[in-house]
């Protein structure tokens, strides 16, 4: 994938603990909504997603289009075509929403291994 920004997601049981876990060790709300379940943290170039009731387990996030600071990157692959490689070399997807002409789109990809990478395009 070029130009992604990278992120750890996980899944946690209530949002308020490791909030202030991670806050305690230094990262600082960047975006997301504490009331629908959601925040993401930042320390320099490292973010952490926490996610309360919306996934089983973590993930690794990759955005395309967006830099660690959640600025838009050019040139990027498109979500559509990064799905398409995994595709036609065998992989296969899940949770896909990959509206056609473009924008934003998103699918899970299970690694060798169990681990289950999000790509998640919002632009």
């Amino acid at each position: 994938m070029k130009t992604a920004a990278f992120s750890t997601s996980l899944a946690v049981q209530d949002l308020a603990a490791p909030r202030a876990f991670y806050e305690d060790l230094g990262f600082e709300a960047m975006g997301g909504d504490a009331d629908q379940g959601l925040l993401i943290l930042k320390s320099g170039p490292t973010i952490i997603g926490l996610f309360q009731g919306m996934f089983e387990q973590n993930l690794l996030t990759f955005n395309p289009g967006w830099n660690q600071n959640a600025e838009a990157q050019d040139p990027f692959e498109d979500v559509r075509d990064i799905a398409s490689k995994l595709r036609n070399k065998g992989h296969e997807l899940a949770q896909e929403n990959l509206p056609e002409g473009g924008g934003p789109g998103s699918f899970t990809v299970t690694d060798p291994d169990g681990n289950i990478m999000l790509v998640d395009q919002h632009r």
